[in-house]
């Protein structure tokens, strides 16, 4: 749920940007994006339906010196976004809640530490989790202003959207939250 004070305050930390079909940035086209954090200083939110297609979980830990033999889930690496794109973040359930962790509402959470992912790996963590490698960013009124030009959608984030594993639907899954038909979406709308 909404902080109050976000709500009035137009913020939209806890909601999903969906890309619009006449989005021309390649790094964002058909992209649901989950926004972690919104405020006058900025936005950042992470890429939820994008892979990281040279990477695995276990060569991830690899690479940071953790055991991944005891790795028995399928944990997949998402795009987060183009900035830091070497920098981890887990967007996950706010069971999981740990010195460094970022909750971000009621029910959800983000969190950049190893320890995390030494915690994943040991199949412990939290309930529900998304690992991404970098993060999209915006600087202040930036996204308010590509948001006004029709770049992008906003909907309430459900976690079973966030976390769906179907990553090729989940784009117009989430235009259907709207209520509407994708087809009939138009970037070229005028402003009064």
């Amino acid at each position: 749920m909404m902080r109050e004070a976000e709500m009035e305050s137009g913020y939209l930390t806890g909601q999903l940007l969906i890309a619009m079909p006449s989005m021309r940035d390649p790094r964002f086209e058909r992209t649901v994006i989950y926004l972690c954090a919104h405020s006058a200083d900025g936005a950042m939110g992470l890429v939820v339906n994008r892979l990281v297609d040279s990477l695995t979980f276990p060569d991830l830990l690899t690479q940071l010196g953790i055991d991944s033999s005891t790795v028995g889930e399928e944990i997949r690496v998402h795009f987060g976004g183009p900035v830091e794109q070497g920098r981890g973040f887990v967007l996950h359930s706010a069971d999981y809640l740990r010195d460094g962790s970022l909750q971000v509402n009621d029910s959800m959470a983000l969190t950049a530490t190893v320890d995390i992912l030494r915690d994943m790996a040991q199949g412990g963590g939290p309930r529900c989790s998304l690992l991404a490698l970098g993060y999209a960013g915006w600087g202040p009124g930036q996204l308010d202003n590509e948001i006004q030009d029709n770049g992008w959608l906003t909907v309430d984030a459900d976690e079973r959207l966030i976390f769906d594993t179907e990553l090729e639907a989940k784009w117009e899954r989430a235009i259907e939250k709207l209520g509407f038909d994708v087809s009939k979406l138009s970037g070229l709308s005028g402003h009064a």
